[in-house]
Formats: structure tokens, sequence, C-alpha cells
């Protein structure tokens, strides 16, 4: 029977392989960036590194607010109704028309995000034109997204991953022509990496809505059958569940980057081992981040269909297999970190600082896997803002807060790692909390009569 232990792990990790490596290829679009461009200038990778950490932060916390169609589609799916999968769609699309009018209204002049950084004058004038051509590419991106989420609601990842290799390596083609003027084009440099990054973004979205239309995996749910104006009622379904999701990204991602800057101030060397640890701790975090997004697409279609056991079930699995797998890839990590470190710097005090910090990454892999899974497992559920406090009050508070007062006001300061041990303990709180919710849910789920959404 499907409720079995093993066919529930089957199918978690069936929809978990390709969102994992769909992630993961996406990461080369900011390797590919670093390489072609630090090639052409230092200055405009300066450029680049700032615009594009503003954009992402940007883009993704916008993005956060359409992953409320994950759970929207994966309940109706799960209770059989597919028409309404195509009007989630259609309401998602006009939802990322809003978004992309609030987040464009922010990138109109971007000098005021730019000033932050407090860069010199060139690098200033280089990075405000790279995030004005950049903007070009956000209704595109926010588009995609909506595709993306119901993409994994409906346990169809695959054509994600086809996706994001070919927008990959369209773009090492295209940001190599253009920043550096290949092919009879004249160079760029960072204004060429960014319109590459609109390309592609544009076939992207070309690219899904193809195979909305085209696709048996899409087809039959009919979402661009007919047009359909926004509905008030749906808007204000998906503002409600999405707005917190989207927060929360949003404090996830400043928090790394509010603690580069507070690191920067202990000198060239601590930031320059906390981002190869940094970007460690972003690539690994792609393993529980696929499991957890497989999983909830399980339980939302679960909760659908109205078997409250079969939901749990596969919430309690998932966290099952990403704590594991958690456990392997702490002892990898702790393995490879002294060969990782010397591969990303030749430089020996930036080397041993990055493989001091990697300890703390394995040691939170466990916790982060619970806190993970749980996270988006509650969210199949239609629960957001009291995850949105959860977030708020580990991440900010205890990873950001204490992380601040062990660095730098702690009898004995810690510098660069005690922000690294504060995002332990904001992990292992994350974990509790969230795992503590996500049993009292599925146990009041169970007895309708007693559970308040």
């Amino acid at each position: 029977m499907l409720s079995t232990p093993r066919n529930l792990a089957r199918s978690i990790l069936k929809n978990a392989w390709p969102v994992l490596v769909a992630q993961s290829i996406s990461i080369g679009m900011m390797v590919v960036d670093t390489l072609i461009v630090g090639r052409y200038s230092t200055q405009h990778l300066a450029a680049v590194a700032v615009g594009s950490g503003l954009y992402a932060t940007l883009a993704m916390s916008l993005g956060g607010v359409l992953q409320a169609l994950a759970p929207i589609v994966g309940q109706h799916y799960g209770a059989g109704e597919r028409e309404s999968i195509g009007s989630d769609m259609r309401q998602g699309l006009w939802l990322a028309v809003l978004l992309t009018i609030c987040g464009g209204a922010l990138l109109v002049d971007p000098r005021w995000l730019i000033a932050f950084a407090q860069l010199e004058a060139d690098v200033e004038a280089i990075a405000v034109n790279y995030m004005h051509i950049l903007a070009l590419s956000l209704p595109a991106m926010l588009g995609y997204r909506a595709f993306h989420a119901a993409a994994n609601a409906l346990g169809q990842p695959r054509p994600l991953m086809v996706i994001a290799f070919l927008e990959t390596f369209c773009h090492a083609l295209l940001a190599s022509a253009l920043v550096g003027g290949r092919m009879g084009l004249p160079p760029l440099g960072a204004a060429g990496a960014a319109l590459s990054q609109v390309i592609v973004s544009w076939i992207s979205l070309g690219f899904s809505f193809w195979l909305l239309r085209t696709s048996p995996r899409f087809a039959p749910f009919r979402i661009f059958v007919r047009w359909e104006r926004p509905h008030w009622t749906a808007q204000k379904e998906l503002l409600r569940l999405g707005i917190p999701i989207g927060f929360s990204f949003m404090v996830e991602i400043s928090a790394f980057t509010l603690m580069a800057i507070f690191i920067g101030r202990l000198g060239t060397e601590a930031v320059s081992g906390h981002r190869i640890a940094a970007n460690l701790s972003a690539f690994v975090y792609m393993l529980p981040l696929s499991l957890a997004i497989a999983t909830a697409a399980q339980v939302a279609q679960a909760v659908g269909a109205k078997d409250e056991t079969l939901a749990r079930g596969f919430a309690l699995t998932g966290i099952k297999i990403a704590c594991a797998l958690s456990v392997v890839m702490a002892f990898t990590l702790l393995w490879l970190r002294d060969a990782i470190a010397w591969l990303a710097t030749s430089d020996a005090t930036v080397a041993n600082m990055a493989i001091g910090l990697a300890f703390y990454i394995a040691l939170y892999q466990f916790f982060d896997a619970i806190q993970t899974v749980a996270c988006f497992a509650l969210r199949a559920y239609k629960i957001s803002f009291v995850l949105l406090l959860i977030h708020l009050g580990c991440f900010w508070g205890l990873g950001l807060g204490l992380g601040y007062w062990l660095a730098f006001h702690a009898p004995v300061p810690q510098g660069a790692a005690g922000f690294w041990q504060a995002a332990v303990a904001a992990t292992v709180t994350a974990a509790i909390f969230f795992g503590w919710l996500l049993s009292w849910v599925t146990r009041q789920r169970a007895r309708p009569a007693r559970f308040v959404a």
C-alpha cells in the first residue's frame, strides 16, 4: 500500500532528486557571473557582487510570496479539483504582475539600496546600471516562480531541472559574449551579465508557458483555456499565505547578508573566510531544501484528499530522510572541509578561518534538516504567519542579536565564529519550534472538531 514507510520515502525521493539537481544547477548562474565578470574587471565584479546580492534579496522575497501557490495547488490536486488548478495559476500570474509593479518601483532608482554598501563612485555607477538592466528580468522571474511553485506542488519537478540546465548553459554562452565582447559584440562588462540574465529569464518563462499549454503533464489543467480577471477572494488567500512566506525568505537571506556586513568589521581575512563558509552553507542547504519541497507537495496533496494520516506520514517520513542524509552530509563536510577551504583560497589565514567555520555548518546540519522540512510541511497545511514569527525570533533575534554579542561584546569575543555559534543556536531553536508545531498540528487535525486553523 502507498502508506507503507518504504513507499512514502520512495514518493518523496522520486520528486526530491530533480529539485536538488535543478537547485544545484541554478547556483551555476552565480558562478558564471563571478568567473566571467571577474576576468573582465575587479570593479565590475564588485558592482555585480553588490547589485546581484540586493536584487536576489528583493526577487527571492517577492518570489516567496508566490510560494503560496504550492499548498493551494497541491490541495486542489489532492482533492481532484483539476479545474481549480487552472484558476489558481491564472490568479498566481496576476499576483506576479502586482509584485512586479511593487518590485519595479523599488528598482527605478536603486541608488538608495546601493548606498548602504558605501561603494566608490565609479563602482556605484556600474552597480546602478547593472540593477537597472536586471530589473527587466523581474516580470519573467516572478512569472516563472509561479510556474515553479505549481510544478512542484503537482509532483512535476523534472521540467524544472531541464529549464535550470538550459538557463545556466545559455547564460554561460551569452554572458561570455556580452561581458568580454566576443562574436563581434562590444564588451559590456557587468551590464552584459545583467543583459544575459534578462534574456535567459524571458526564455525560461516562455518555455514554461509552452509546457503549460502543450505538455501532457500540465495541459489537462487548461490554464490558458480562457482569460480570467483577478478575483479578490483568490488574491486575498494568496497574499494571506504568501506575504509571511516572502518575509520569511527575506529574513533568512538578509540574516546572512547582515552577518557578512558585521564580520567585515573584523578585516579582510575574516570576511573572506566567512564568504567561503557561507557559500558552502548555501550549497549543502540544497539537500534539505529539495527534500522539504518534495515533502510539502505530498503533504498538501494528502491534505486535499482529506487523508490526514497520510499527510502526517509524509511529513514525518520527509523529516526522517532529511535527518539521516544530514548526518552523512555532516561527516562528509568534516572530512572534506580542509580540501574545500584550500581549493577556494591560497591564503593560509583565510583557509584556516573557513576550516574553523565549516565545523559549525556540520554541527547544525541535523537540526537544519528538521527545521527546513517541518517548515515547508507546515506551509502545506496553509500555515505561514506563525512560521514568520519563529523565523524572526530565531534568525534575526538569536542569529544576529546573539551573534553580534558573541562576536564583539562577550567576555571573550569570538569574532566571526560568534555569528556561526549563534547560527547553530538559532537553527536548533527553530528545529524545536517547527518540529513541535508540526507535531501539534498533525495531531490536532486528526480531531477536526478541536482544530483551529
